[in-house]
């Protein structure tokens, strides 16, 4: 069974099936295709031309000293550079305009299907990896369709044409020069299929780089406090170093393929010449018809020359194309039915969870929830806490439709998830998460983020409730200040009261709050929490919370440890229970209470 499937593998690596795919894109821009064909045509037509006119001038122009006639022929020949000028600029101009404008299409499909994909892909797949494919792969494949393909086009109607012209103009020197070609030709599909695969090795060496590299300048910060420049840079550094080792093994491969295909094609026109010549002498053809003969292989040589190397390139755009087309072959594992259920409307904002197990597929002997079983009332604030680990941020991502539950169901509004669009779920809900995520865009496109095509006072409105406002205005240029990648020019609080406001101007009716507050100074959290409040009337609100000053006035407290539901109730309930809740409590407020102590002697 393995074997099979290496085998097939294999088979796969030795193709260009791949660029197949492109086709379709191709298709799209018909005119383009067209005129690069015609232009290709002219050009190639164009030079087959001259060879004859070579001919005449030997065999007519020379013999009888005809200036007249030379000068003609010479004339003729200004106009065919012409045609052949033209032809070429047409040919340059619509191939790689089709280029640029398939790859422009194809990342933009690539990205938009990454956006539908489910975090489970992500969850084992670097995104220095990704945007490798998206970048250096597209940019291959770019080559192939423009300059490569048309190349490789050109010289098929060359090498063609100029058989057929050898032919004619004599059969007994075709005969030797068709009889060379298997034995160019074979060597060379034997070596493009080395090629490719260490083309599609070199690709997937440099996406590894790639990915690290990417990590490294994300956490720059964490890497500097730790004084791990050199550890960086080293590990960088390998991983470069065999990228560059895979990428000369392609390129070695390579080398050896253009040498040999160009020492076997002009060994073979060194051949024909030599035969040639001998039939010169003893008057079977003349000295013009050798010069055409010759000038038709000498065509037919560069022509399979350009050939071996363009395959190559076609074989590294093959394996930058089958890299792509595994990601748009992912398929999300969070799929929209095909007849989805409609939520009611208006909303409710209830939410019920039964008997839910899960596992995280990169976790599936670890679960993450066993048997969880809640329900939320419309309106009702309902926090839940308990240790790291149990399951309270999986809540979230459950609710949310990242992930689908082993068993058991999931309902908001009595609709279960499975059964309704997950665009149409997730517009019901608006969250803040605890890992703010802020985009590299201005502050008010990041608090409009939450609900597109918001107007300006409703973004405003929004900041001030989350007091982001005043400290918006404060910036350079206030609402239009770029806040830089992953907001790295804020400070922990304002990233955090920018989702907030992002939160507020979704205006949903399920608010989910993942420590919202968190990274909050004393004085802006009180503050904060009365936005919150204010918000949270007439919402159901579900709020994960570590620090247990954040829920006292939550409706219930759900208490989570290992993935289960072991202790429900108020904060003063729960508290005379003696559990684990009254234990986190006691640890907080007596750790709380040490610390102000403390401070103040």
């Amino acid at each position: 069974m393995a074997d099979t499937a290496y085998a097939e593998a294999e088979k796969k690596r030795r193709s260009l099936k791949p660029l197949q795919r492109i086709f379709p894109y191709m298709s799209r821009y018909r005119g383009m295709v067209i005129g690069a064909l015609i232009s290709l045509s002219i050009a190639a037509v164009t030079t087959l031309i001259l060879p004859l006119a070579v001919r005449r001038m030997i065999d007519h122009g020379f013999s009888g000293s005809n200036g007249a006639f030379i000068d003609n022929y010479f004339g003729m020949l200004i106009v065919l550079a012409a045609a052949l000028a033209v032809a070429s600029a047409g040919r340059y101009y619509f191939v790689i305009t089709l280029g640029e404008r398939i790859v422009s299409d194809l990342r933009r499909d690539v990205f938009a299907h990454l956006t539908t994909l489910s975090p489970a892909f992500f969850d084992s797949t670097q995104s220095g990896e990704i945007v490798s494919r998206l970048t250096a792969d597209t940019t291959q494949i770019k080559s192939a369709v423009g300059a490569t393909a048309s190349i490789a086009l050109r010289n098929l109607i060359l090498a063609f044409g100029a058989i057929v012209m050898m032919v004619i103009t004599s059969a007994k020197l075709s005969g030797l020069v068709i009889a060379a070609i298997p034995v160019i030709i074979i060597p060379l599909v034997a070596f493009g299929r080395s090629v490719r695969r260490r083309s599609r090795n070199a690709q997937d060496t440099l996406a590894n780089a790639t990915a690290y590299a990417s990590e490294s300048i994300i956490s720059v910060r964490t890497l500097q406090a730790f004084t791990n420049e050199a550890l960086a840079t080293g590990r960088f550094g390998s991983a470069v170093e065999d990228a560059f080792a895979a990428a000369r093994s392609s390129v070695k491969a390579r080398a050896v393929l253009t040498a040999f295909a160009i020492f076997m094609i002009f060994s073979s026109v060194v051949a024909v010449l030599w035969f040639g010549s001998r039939d010169v002498l003893a008057g079977t053809i003349t000295p013009g018809t050798l010069g055409q003969f010759l000038l038709y292989a000498v065509f037919a040589a560069g022509a399979l020359g350009a050939l071996s190397e363009v395959w190559g390139e076609l074989s590294q755009a093959s394996g930058a194309a089958e890299r792509l087309m595994e990601i748009m072959a992912e398929k999300p594992a969070i799929a929209t039915p095909l007849n989805p259920v409609s939520l009611p409307e208006p909303p409710v904002g209830s939410v019920v969870f039964r008997d839910v197990h899960f596992n995280y597929p990169t976790r599936p002997d670890a679960p993450a929830l066993r048997g969880l079983d809640f329900e939320i009332k419309p309106g009702e604030t309902v926090a839940i806490v308990g240790p790291s680990g149990a399951g309270k941020s999986t809540v979230f991502s459950l609710l949310l439709r990242y992930y689908d539950p082993v068993s058991g169901s999931i309902r908001v509004d009595g609709v279960d998830l499975r059964d309704a669009d997950p665009a149409a779920v997730r517009a019901r809900l608006a969250i803040v998460p605890q890992d703010t995520t802020i985009f590299a865009a201005t502050a008010r496109e990041n608090i409009g983020f939450g609900r597109p095509g918001a107007s300006t006072a409703d973004i405003e409105a929004a900041a001030r409730a989350a007091l982001a406002h005043d400290f918006i205005e404060a910036l350079d240029h206030g609402y239009e200040t770029q806040v830089g990648e992953r907001g790295v020019t804020l400070s922990g609080g304002q990233r955090q009261r920018i989702a907030i406001a992002r939160a507020i101007l979704r205006d949903a009716p399920v608010l989910l709050l993942d420590e919202a507050t968190s990274a909050l100074d004393a004085e802006s959290e009180i503050l904060v929490q009365k936005g919150l409040e204010h918000l949270m009337q007439g919402r159901t609100t579900l709020v994960i919370a570590h620090r247990l000053a954040t829920v006292l006035k939550a409706d219930r407290i759900l208490v989570m440890n290992d993935g289960r539901i072991v202790e429900e109730g108020t904060h003063q309930s729960l508290v005379k229970k003696n559990g684990i809740y009254a234990n986190l409590a006691k640890l907080q407020f007596e750790a709380g209470a040490d610390a102000f102590k403390g401070a103040a002697e």
